[in-house]
């Protein structure tokens, strides 16, 4: 027993490199798009985030993320509805309502504390519970990983002015969208020690698996099934059985 599952902790990340490899077929032009992302990070969004992180009192930086995970509330709402999940879309609802008043426009996370908790749905999202394949991942500049399915659904949101980040284009929704984008790369930073090995590697995996969770609502496939388990813990309990007449033979 131990021996297969030392194996499966073996094969399982190689199989699972070979699949993202696969879903990669322009990694050198991705691979490009992400050295500039990361100089651009290393020289201007890094240097900004931790600026702003230095400068926000910590309950005033909650205040900011809480105020903009209710405009996405927004977003989430209507792809609740689009993905069919109506008794998700009616607590969603009631989120938005209760943190935009009683939470003052979203500053204070009222809602969390009373049973109504965040949930994270987006286009990209909607297209794959409609089975719309991910395509190849891609690297964008700036916006960093993403994949064919949700730069679409990135364009359609905006084309129908459902991002929560199109704040206008007047000096305060420019300002308020910086602010957005400081905050964001800043409650990263404690992050950032996880990365390991090769970067482009590591990120390309962690996109494609949550995007893989989110997806399925945390629902993972079983490759295997259950009567492989199961035959396995046969196997282990052979394995205690012989050791138990082992020492009755003594």
């Amino acid at each position: 027993m131990r021996v297969l599952t030392l194996l499966l902790l073996v094969i399982l990340p190689v199989a699972a490199q070979s699949e993202e490899t696969n879903s990669d077929p322009w990694e050198g032009f991705n691979r490009k798009m992400f050295a500039f992302n990361e100089n651009l990070d290393r020289y201007v969004a890094k240097p900004l985030a931790q600026g702003y992180q230095a400068v926000t009192p910590e309950p005033v930086d909650r205040s900011v993320t809480h105020f903009f995970a209710n405009l996405n509330d927004v977003v989430v709402i209507v792809n609740d509805l689009a993905q069919l999940k109506f008794g998700q879309a009616l607590s969603d609802t009631a989120r938005v309502l209760v943190n935009s008043t009683v939470g003052f426009f979203g500053i204070f996370d009222v809602a969390s504390h009373i049973g109504l908790p965040k949930h994270n749905e987006d286009f990209g999202q909607t297209l794959g519970y409609w089975g719309v394949g991910s395509g190849p991942y891609l690297v964008l500049p700036v916006l960093g990983p993403s994949n064919v399915r949700d730069l679409t659904g990135r364009g359609v949101e905006y084309t129908a002015n459902l991002s929560y980040v199109q704040l206008g284009t007047t000096a305060q929704g420019w300002g308020a969208s910086a602010l957005y984008l400081a905050d964001v790369r800043a409650d990263l930073l404690a992050s950032e020690s996880l990365i390991s090995g090769d970067r482009y590697t590591f990120i390309r995996s962690f996109y494609l698996q949550r995007r893989e969770f989110l997806i399925n609502d945390g629902v993972m496939e079983d490759d295997f099934g259950d009567d492989d388990w199961d035959s396995w813990e046969d196997e282990e309990n052979w394995d205690d059985e012989s050791q138990e007449n082992e020492g009755s033979d003594e």
